[in-house]
């Protein structure tokens, strides 16, 4: 295999957004104890996906704004523990605070990126809230440093999986759209979003594929060693 280009998504395939929404919800449910104390860690996060999923979601197909899910998705999740008096702002706030303490990349994401980048252009890609992302970028200046190309969906104004994002990145990147790479982990998203338009697709199945495939032109891997072996 042999890309001209090749573009990652951002959160959970490079950076280890899943273990960071993890920790900050502890440190929410440490912080209001007295709001959160009667569930596990593990229910809290389960029943903080429940709500902001479908929010997430309803965002990417333009049906609510960003500003809605920000509010809702701690509303949501008051509302869940029977809790609503709660303040959800300053709860949100606090989870965002602490999110960001614990961005990490997830073993072996950063080694793999740089030595893809070694060999051909690469760029990120991601659906998250454009201030969010541009703070990761900011944290992990590698990223800015080898990229060729950082598309953040909000600026373009549409989320994955719509095409449009992909054809934004296609023009950015300055390539045919079969000579395009791209490695991300969600199979809506990615998978669904980048095989139409003819990308090539390299799905990170860290949680398994649920019966899902790529195309015949794509593959899935869980090991990053695998992605290097396939692609240098």
């Amino acid at each position: 295999m042999d890309p001209e280009f090749v573009y990652f998504d951002l959160d959970d395939t490079l950076l280890d957004h899943q273990t960071a929404e993890r920790k900050a919800l502890a440190d929410v449910r440490t912080r209001y104890l007295t709001v959160f104390g009667a569930l596990s860690v593990d229910e809290l996060q389960e029943t903080y996906h429940t709500i902001n999923a479908p929010l997430w979601r309803r965002y990417a197909d333009g049906e609510i704004d960003k500003r809605t899910v920000q509010q809702r998705r701690f509303e949501g999740l008051l509302e869940a523990v029977d809790a609503p008096h709660a303040d959800a702002t300053l709860i949100a706030r606090h989870y965002m605070q602490r999110y960001a303490e614990h961005w990490a990349f997830i073993p072996g994401a950063r080694e793999t990126f740089e030595a893809i980048a070694d060999r051909h252009p690469v760029g990120v890609i991601t659906n998250g809230f454009a201030e969010v992302q541009e703070k990761k970028f900011d944290q992990f200046p590698l990223l800015r440093e080898r990229s060729d190309a950082l598309v953040i969906c909000e600026d373009v104004g549409v989320l994955k999986p719509d095409p449009e994002v992909f054809d934004h990145a296609t023009e950015t990147a300055g390539v045919a759209y079969e000579d395009v790479l791209y490695v991300g982990d969600s199979y809506r998203s990615d998978v669904e979003g980048a095989e139409p338009v003819g990308w090539r697709v390299a799905w990170y199945a860290r949680n398994g594929t649920n019966g899902h495939s790529t195309n015949e032109r794509g593959f899935t891997f869980s090991d990053w060693g695998d992605l290097r072996a396939r692609v240098l």
